[in-house]
């Protein structure tokens, strides 16, 4: 019998290139002995990995799915083999991450860029939508989530804080009047933000109600509802800050705090993360931080008079 953990390198190699040829070049192996591999473990498996032609091989469904195992079995061989030598392992194979859609298309994609450059043998599988998935029936490797946390049994790490602001157009507060206090916003047009708490908008211990004739799923839509002045909104100044500096957006004083969430790593439980799962965590902590980017350099709050 060939060796498994050889014909599963084999086959990883062969997916990534492409051809038995390459895949023999790159581990010093005969194309014949290749073919040996691949076919050895179609075998053991009962199934075909990959589809044939005379032009190029692609995977079957039954191959996309045994590749993504033999690379986390491989990542989790060579973590094991460095762990016995202490020695750094490099990040390799597919990270599967979940995050919320604007701040993954504002923030993390932007910050993938970088950490690709870094590890170049890892591939990103990015996940956008707001909704709470499961991580372990899902199959996510690593989720980031912005809100006080639900489920106590996945691993948190804190990457960074999410501070929340009224904001309105400066067209809509000169034909309805800038509210001074939380209080006042009952009597304004809040635009919603469906996935949040319905007991209203919350400054301090105390939720506030307000009522709109817009409510959104998503931070974008809302903020462009709120440049064309159709009324107030209450995001996070990731969603609000660019706005906010070139004059689209002001954002008000409302003589108490607004919230702020924390922004936080989401990890399954049990045994130790697989290294691109904390580097990818160890990058985005050090890229946010305490005083993440879109903070800095914001407008003063207009107080109403």
């Amino acid at each position: 019998m060939l060796d498994r953990v050889t014909g599963m390198q084999v086959f990883v190699r062969v997916a990534a290139l492409g051809s038995f040829s390459a895949a023999g070049r790159a581990l010093r192996l005969s194309q014949t002995g290749v073919t040996k591999h691949v076919a050895a473990l179609e075998e053991r498996l009962g199934t075909r990995l990959l589809h044939r032609s005379t032009r190029r091989l692609t995977l079957t469904e039954a191959g996309r799915g045994y590749l993504d195992a033999c690379e986390r079995i491989l990542a989790e061989i060579d973590e094991a083999e460095a762990a016995a030598g202490a020695e750094a392992v490099e990040p390799r194979g597919t990270l599967r991450l979940n995050v919320p859609l604007s701040f993954g298309v504002r923030e993390i994609a932007p910050a993938l860029a970088d950490f690709a450059a870094a590890h170049p043998g890892l591939r990103i599988d990015l996940g956008l939508n707001d909704r709470t998935v499961d991580l372990i029936e899902e199959g996510w490797d690593l989720a980031v989530r912005i809100g006080r946390l639900r489920d106590s049994s996945l691993v948190a790490r804190f990457l960074a804080p999410c501070r929340l602001l009224v904001c309105a157009a400066p067209a809509y507060l000169e034909a309805h009047g800038t509210p001074r206090r939380p209080d006042d916003l009952a009597a304004h047009n809040c635009l919603g933000y469906t996935l949040a708490s319905a007991e209203g908008w919350r400054f301090g211990e105390r939720a506030y109600p307000v009522s709109g004739n817009l409510r959104a799923s998503n931070g974008d839509a809302l903020l462009a509802a709120a440049i064309a002045g159709q009324g107030l909104i209450y995001q996070p100044t990731f969603i609000v800050s660019e706005a906010l500096r070139d004059g689209r957006l002001v954002s008000l004083d409302l003589g108490a705090a607004p919230a702020t969430l924390p922004i936080h790593a989401l990890m399954p439980p049990g045994r130790r993360q697989p290294a691109k799962v904390r580097a990818c965590v160890d990058f985005l902590a050090a890229r946010f931080g305490s005083e993440p980017a879109w903070d800095r350099g914001l407008p003063v709050p207009l107080a109403a008079e």
